[in-house]
């Protein structure tokens, strides 16, 4: 890898090096060697690195990389090219490199970038990208400032500095894997940062008010939606209807009823809004393949 020094015939390409930076690269014998771990085989790093104010850092694959690189910014600027769209990288921002595309990806030298990157491959780590496009397609992703992800990273670092033994690769990549994992998940893992997200404000909503019952249309006006809209949004987002979402936490609540207290089932109708004791009987067997009674004979 290399950076840019200006020099008095312009710029030119130099060996990388940062003051303080920290950089592992796995050699061919020990990548094949993770090859036969099953237990990371499917995901793994092959190489990590931090560098701290990495000015003139500049680095072009004209015919990409076989593996897929994350780029975490945590202080500076930077910039991406990926198919001819130019991205900016700022602090708590990431992104996620493609294999085998065309990029070129720099500092800023007004305000160089401090960023923690890896290398990573294996059959999981192309189902984790998509999972990463279908949450910020092929924009960079912010999140905000945690102290663990950094700790975590350092770590991953630390274990791989120290050992290339088996059980210290073992280590490294399960934490890496949920390294990667907190930031591509981050507002699932904290749907409270989702600002304006109207499926994550509506579940909210749902759970505050179990003891009421409400049709598709009051969820979506509570949510200022009109209903297809406010549908179609929970739909795609959780893969069921709003009311079989609604019912899911009800029943839910109502199995700790049944388990934790010595309410009837007629009292945990009520409290959980269901007018209906068939109904909720019927509701809660389609969920939980017995009926409340059979349910709570069980504890």
């Amino acid at each position: 890898m290399y950076n840019h020094q200006i020099t008095g015939s312009g710029q030119k390409k130099i060996k990388e090096g940062f003051v303080g930076q920290r950089m592992i690269t796995l050699t061919p014998n020990i990548k094949k060697a993770i090859l036969k771990n099953e237990l990371i085989n499917s995901m793994f790093v092959t190489a990590i690195g931090f560098y701290p104010n990495a000015i003139y850092h500049d680095r072009e694959r004209k015919s990409g990389s076989n593996e897929y690189i994350l780029l975490y910014c945590i202080k500076g600027e930077g910039t991406i090219i990926l198919r001819d769209k130019t991205t900016s990288l700022r602090p708590n921002t990431f992104f996620i490199i493609p294999k085998h595309v065309q990029h070129h990806y720099k500092s800023s030298i007004q305000d160089p970038w401090t960023i923690l990157w890896v290398h990573f491959t294996g059959a999981h780590a192309e189902i984790l990208y998509t999972r990463y496009l279908d949450s910020s397609g092929d924009h960079e992703s912010f999140i905000p400032y945690a102290e663990n992800l950094n700790q975590l990273f350092n770590e991953i670092l630390t274990i791989m500095e120290r050992s290339f033994q088996m059980r210290d690769i073992e280590i490294a990549n399960i934490k890496f894997f949920d390294f990667i994992s907190s930031l591509i998940y981050n507002k699932d893992i904290h749907p409270h940062l989702r600002e304006g997200d109207v499926v994550s404000h509506s579940i909210q909503f749902m759970k505050d008010h179990l003891d009421r019952s409400y049709s598709v249309e009051e969820l979506a006006a509570q949510q200022h939606c009109s209903t297809s809209h406010y549908f179609r949004l929970f739909h795609n987002q959780t893969g069921t209807s709003p009311i079989q979402y609604f019912n899911q936490l009800k029943i839910h609540k109502s199995c700790q009823y049944l388990y934790f207290t010595d309410k009837s089932v007629k009292e945990i109708c009520v409290q959980l809004g269901f007018s209906d004791p068939y109904y909720f009987s019927r509701t809660f067997r389609k969920y939980m393949g017995v009926s409340p009674t059979k349910y709570k004979a069980r504890k």
